[in-house]
């Protein structure tokens, strides 16, 4: 294999570090197989145009969720995207062909592990030098070649929906399984607004209620320096597509040798996703303030296997199955993996006729699922502000309120001191940051300063200091524990069927005489109260 058949001995310490590095990203085998599949079995490298070539997107149709307009700037992006790459990372030295070290020193440098800031720095320089192939114009401005150097300059709000859509097609890549090359793109005005509100000055005063629809015209400049930091924060994850976009197209090269089609295909996500309130937009930025597991599950609500409009993560929907905490219970009893919650509101004010309408979107994972609990449970949780703003309000680690859920109880019928009935994130019992009342026809907010929970922060734009009320709209639930933690559901739920049937069932035999029946004894006392103590009389003697 030509990853192991080098044999210079002056070569040897470089080409176990840097195997050592890639191995430490779990890839080294995919490298490997890649390697011998692309390298010249003469020169034993890998042809530099044809790697190149390799790494090219081309789409025959590009469409957006919601028809968002899609700037002019994008699809010349997407041309020199993988080129620049290529040209940034895999340099050979002697020109011609990259030898297994420059091979895999190059996945090392965009894909290896590095710091969170690294990591953000070698994506905006991905982007930065892939718009200038490209001929558009950019403010970003590196001080050095380091992946740790500094970044000055400024972003405009047009290069931010550019550049988070450049990231959005690299994790796009290779998910999809149909063969009609479609690029889906998804409505992120929610995490524009995001990072305007976040780092501008006018964005503090910026009315995101009738902004949210088209931020391109927002003529706002946002610093790098108050960006990244933003980011870092805010979408953490969105630096994990570099990597699944080599990894996808080093599987691709070995696919090619066993006869599969390119995996750069796509499915046309917009069925599954524009009549429920996790849009692909709305998953994929929930997707990227998580750190774990649970953003792949989501992220394949954003790239789902086909274009059926039932989605197989969708737990609960009001609209659906009824609201109210019983409708609700009946949908996500047995559950017992993370779930997220949706919540789609509209101001009460609104509701009675004011001019302007303000409707939102609010989120929360519960990490255990549902539980019917008088007190508050859970070992973690994330609350969501995620339209027309989003923000992700992670634990603060001071207390453990994360989530409660309580059904009225059963089999008592006085409470002396009855617990509120509906679900609520974060504050204290009474006083939740977020409560939803059992029909789920209200909700109310609280600010930030009543739960030690969850970290502070709005809900929705404007919060204030005040509770506020809103009227309940949609309510959904998905699934985010995998197929397995929805096969333990679903055997639960076979039981309780069966339970249930077992129940109701009524043994006829028992009543085959009918003057024994329950019926013929009911129609007895009916017209005349003393008959069954006279027939007992009468079958005395």
């Amino acid at each position: 294999m030509g990853a192991s058949s080098s044999t210079d001995n002056k070569e040897s310490p470089e080409k176990r570090e840097i195997e050592s590095l890639a191995a430490s990203t779990g890839a080294l085998p995919l490298l490997q197989r890649s390697f011998s599949n692309l390298a010249d079995s003469q020169s034993n490298t890998v042809s530099f145009q044809s790697f190149k070539q390799s790494f090219c997107l081309s789409y025959n149709t590009t469409t957006s969720e919601g028809n968002q307009k899609i700037p002019d700037s994008f699809p010349k992006l997407l041309e020199q995207l993988g080129s620049s790459l290529v040209d940034l990372f895999f340099v050979p030295e002697k020109g011609g062909g990259l030898s297994w070290v420059e091979f895999a020193k190059g996945y090392v440098k965009c894909c290896g592990r590095m710091s969170a800031s690294m990591s953000f720095n070698t994506l905006l320089r991905l982007f930065h030098v892939t718009s200038q192939n490209a001929g558009i114009s950019s403010k970003l401005e590196f001080e050095s070649d380091e992946s740790d150097c500094k970044i000055n300059g400024s972003i405009s709000a047009t290069e931010l929906l550019t550049f988070l859509w450049m990231c959005w097609t690299m994790s796009w890549d290779g998910r999809a399984t149909k063969s009609e090359n479609e690029l889906f793109l998804p409505e992120i005005s929610h995490l524009i607004l995001s990072a305007i509100v976040s780092c501008t000055e006018s964005g503090e005063s910026l009315d995101v209620w009738d902004s949210s629809a088209d931020v391109l015209g927002l003529e706002l400049e946002i610093p790098i320096g108050k960006f990244l930091t933003w980011a870092v924060t805010t979408i953490p994850s969105v630096t994990e597509c570099l990597g699944h976009f080599c990894n996808s197209r080093l599987q691709h090269s070995l696919s090619v040798e066993d006869g599969s089609g390119p995996s750069n295909s796509a499915d046309s996500a917009s069925k599954t996703s524009e009549n429920v309130l996790l849009t692909c937009g709305r998953a994929w930025a929930i997707s990227l303030a998580c750190k774990n597991t649970i953003s792949e599950e989501i992220l394949s609500s954003c790239f789902p296997g086909n274009s059926d409009e039932t989605n197989e993560h969708l737990l609960y929907r009001s609209k659906y199955h009824g609201k109210g905490m019983n409708r609700l219970w009946s949908n996500v009893q047995g559950y017992h993996a993370p779930v997220l919650v949706m919540v789609s509101v509209i101001s009460a004010k609104d509701y009675e006729g004011s001019s302007t309408e303000k409707k939102w979107v609010i989120g929360a994972i519960l990490q255990q699922g549902f539980e019917n609990k008088d007190t508050f449970y859970g070992s973690s949780g994330t609350l969501f502000s995620i339209s027309p703003v989003f923000h992700a309000f992670s634990s603060s680690g001071k207390e453990k309120n994360f989530a409660y859920s309580h059904l009225h109880p059963s089999g008592r019928v006085y409470d002396a001191n009855p617990k509120p009935v509906g679900i609520g994130f974060g504050g204290t019992l009474g006083n939740e940051r977020i409560f939803m009342d059992e029909d789920f026809s209200k909700i109310t907010f609280r600010h930030h300063a009543v739960d030690k929970t969850y970290q502070p922060g709005s809900l929705f734009p404007n919060q204030g200091y005040l509770q506020a009320e809103a009227l309940v709209l949609d309510v959904e639930a998905w699934a985010l524990g995998g197929k397995k933690a929805k096969d333990v559901q679903d055997a639960y739920k076979k039981r309780e069927e069966l339970f249930t049937d077992q129940r109701r069932k009524i043994d006829l035999k028992t009543f085959t005489n009918w003057e024994d029946s329950p019926e013929k004894m009911m129609m007895d006392m009916m017209g005349n109260p003393n008959a069954p103590s006279a027939r007992k009389e009468e079958r005395g003697k």
